[in-house]
């Protein structure tokens, strides 16, 4: 449960630059090995979360909630701790 309040709290440190005007991010990794990588758009309040493959290939996804990016980075992050 830690680890999923770590994840809520660097999205949370996001939001809150947003007076910056500028794109944050943020990335998640295992033992060195990147899963994924979010960004924050404060001009419309979404995140986006890059998800990779083991080529390095991404997936793009798009959340307006906190609380859902928040689970399914805890989701990767957890099978990338399992693998």
């Amino acid at each position: 449960m830690s680890q999923l309040l770590g994840i809520i709290q660097r999205l949370q440190a996001m939001q809150e630059a947003k007076d910056t005007g500028e794109v944050q991010q943020r990335r998640f990794e295992v033992n060195g090995k990147t899963l994924c990588q979010v960004k924050f758009f404060p001009q419309n309040g979404t995140f986006e979360l890059e998800v990779y493959d083991g080529q390095k290939h991404a997936n793009k996804y798009q959340f307006d909630d906190l609380d859902i990016a928040a689970i399914e980075i805890f989701d990767i992050v957890q099978e990338g701790s399992n693998s």
